[in-house]
């Protein structure tokens, strides 16, 4: 009987081996951003290539779908316009230890439908996206993030900066600073961000601060995100 258990019991186990020595090879990933007059939500994906999946230094593959309403015109608010992104990117990601930093490059699908009272309209436009990211832990309580965009489409820039101090395994909270321009238009942001919230086997992200744009008043903003392994 034992023979037998044991024999039943071996495949499982090596089920088990297998599936700890299979590289996890790909972050699917969510995002819901508002302030006062915007809203924003996006989900999307990026796919690792090579033996060593996620955790090794490799290419990367990433798809991202985006969605924005807001007013489609301010001061005062009139109509509604809802912008529709979507980009794909080709890269390459530097692992170094508790290190990683990425580059990639490809191009990007702007879609807007506006509408008011008096009228009603519909573009689309293509360009091309360059992004870098980067994530470290220097010391054994530190986190610096760092992450940037620049974009052919209205010559936008996005860059964020967030450095977090460890409160327990994996989570740490600090303040991020973040600035986007484009033609005829800026904002900046000043909040506290809290990272490495696990909940229903997620990882989770939260932000909130001021935020100063140079079209309308100051106002508050809040972030989630979450992204899941597999």
């Amino acid at each position: 009987m034992a023979v037998t258990a044991a024999l039943a019991s071996a495949p499982a186990l090596a089920d088990s081996a297998l599936h700890e020595r299979t590289p996890l090879s790909m972050v699917i990933f969510a995002s819901l951003d508002a302030d006062r007059s915007k809203v924003h939500g996006s989900v999307g994906f990026t796919r690792a290539f090579g033996q060593g999946g996620l955790d090794a230094s490799g290419f990367r593959l990433g798809l991202k779908w985006g969605e924005s309403i807001e007013p489609a015109e301010h001061s005062p608010a009139r109509g509604r316009m809802v912008k529709t992104e979507a980009h794909a990117m080709l890269g390459y990601e530097w692992r170094i230890g508790d290190l990683f930093i990425a580059l990639s490059a490809g191009p990007e699908l702007e879609a807007v439908f506006s509408e008011t009272r008096t009228r009603t309209s519909f573009s689309d436009r293509i360009g091309g996206r360059i992004q870098l990211d980067l994530w470290a832990t220097p010391l054994d309580n530190l986190l610096l993030q760092a992450n940037a965009y620049a974009a052919t489409l209205d010559r936008r820039f996005w860059l964020r900066l967030a450095p977090g101090w460890q409160l327990s395994q994996g989570l740490y909270l600090g303040p991020e600073i973040e600035f986007y321009r484009q033609q005829d238009y800026h904002k900046l942001r000043l909040g506290l961000h809290l990272t490495g919230v696990r909940l229903f086997g997620l990882n989770w992200r939260v932000a909130a601060g001021a935020q100063k744009t140079s079209d309308q008043p100051n106002a508050a903003y809040a972030t989630l995100g979450v992204y899941w392994k597999r």
